[in-house]
């Protein structure tokens, strides 16, 4: 009887099927050289035994891996949830996925580092700190592609959102309902962030609203969603667009803490669409990216790099869409 807690070995199934361990190899790879009587015996042992084959050991004895580095920062829920995508994708194209996270203490250097290390095949980032150049360098060495960021490189693929487009449909629900004076709180230096800000500008002119244009300093993080209220609550507008949804999340706590209702007094809209937006204590309306089109495309692209057989554009922009919950309505009388 084999412990649970211990992997069984082909060592194990010799051993009770008194066969060598070399016969036991042979009837596992399913090579000729083990007679029929043998090879049954063997394999019910094995899975009276629960023996599972090393899989990642014989991929690696023949020079491949299967595995797709994925980079992520434990800060952001979306990129929870593209995870979950990128897991599907991964398994329908025949890959395992193995994770390096950033985190406050560790940067996306190290991150990439220790998955330079751990035999994967292609690498894919989400957002990141990275410049281009280092990314070239990367790229050299194995295939990447780069989420939720531009890369001007030929030899580094891009799977994104249209941000400005996703800025153009929460300004444009907002002024449907009644909306003029719509600020914007933004994501700083992050990536997306001046292409959200530049779609919220470029739609507020298009609806004749140059003279509402508001953009306050903001951040990715539920701390900077708060700061942006304080700011905004010296002269509160009827409608605000956030960077993304964890930031809306601070500037929620603000504005009903300060006793707006919120949508009565401020409408608000996320982006990101993550599974916090759909809490029902928070209910965001929100803009929502395209989580499975954009992991598909991301593990396509990688495993064409891996095999050698790139199709297509080498940047792909994935369209969002707006998701209305209960966080917007007509500005109050």
């Amino acid at each position: 009887m084999h412990s649970a807690e211990r992997r069984v070995t082909l060592a194990d199934v010799a051993a009770e099927a008194g066969v060598s361990v070399a016969l036991v190899s042979i009837v596992m790879r399913e090579a000729p050289g083990a007679g029929a009587a043998t090879r049954e015996r063997v394999q019910e042992v094995a899975r009276r035994l629960g023996y599972q084959p090393d899989a990642r050991a014989r991929l690696l004895r023949s020079g491949r891996s299967r595995l797709l580095g994925v980079v992520f920062d434990v800060r952001h829920p979306f990129h929870h949830d593209l995870l979950t995508g990128l897991y599907d994708a991964a398994e329908r194209a025949g890959y395992q996925l193995t994770l390096s996270a950033v985190t406050p203490r560790r940067g996306e250097r190290t991150a990439v580092g220790d998955l330079l290390q751990d035999r994967c095949e292609a690498i894919v980032l989400f957002g990141g700190e990275l410049r281009s150049s280092e990314l070239a360098t990367i790229a050299a060495r194995l295939p990447v592609v780069a989420m939720m960021r531009g890369a001007r490189r030929k030899d580094v693929d891009v799977v994104h959102n249209d941000d400005a487009l996703g800025s153009h449909q929460a300004v444009d629900h907002l002024v449907s309902l009644g909306h003029q004076r719509i600020a914007h709180i933004d994501g700083g230096t992050l990536h997306g962030s001046a292409e959200r800000r530049a779609g919220y500008q470029e739609a507020m002119r298009r609806h004749g609203l140059d003279q509402h244009i508001r953009v306050i300093p903001g951040g990715s993080g539920e701390e900077d969603g708060a700061r942006a209220a304080e700011r905004l609550l010296a002269g509160p507008p009827t409608a605000v667009t956030v960077f993304n949804d964890l930031s809306a999340t601070g500037l929620l706590d603000v504005l009903r803490r300060d006793g707006l209702r919120v949508p009565g007094d401020v409408s608000v809209v996320g982006y990101d669409d993550t599974s916090l937006s759909r809490l029902a204590h928070i209910d965001l309306t929100t803009i929502a990216q395209d989580v499975d089109a954009m992991a598909t495309r991301a593990v396509e692209r990688a495993v064409e790099r891996i095999e050698g057989t790139p199709a297509g554009p080498r940047s792909v922009i994935i369209s969002p869409r707006l998701v209305v919950r209960g966080t917007s309505g007509p500005p109050g009388r």
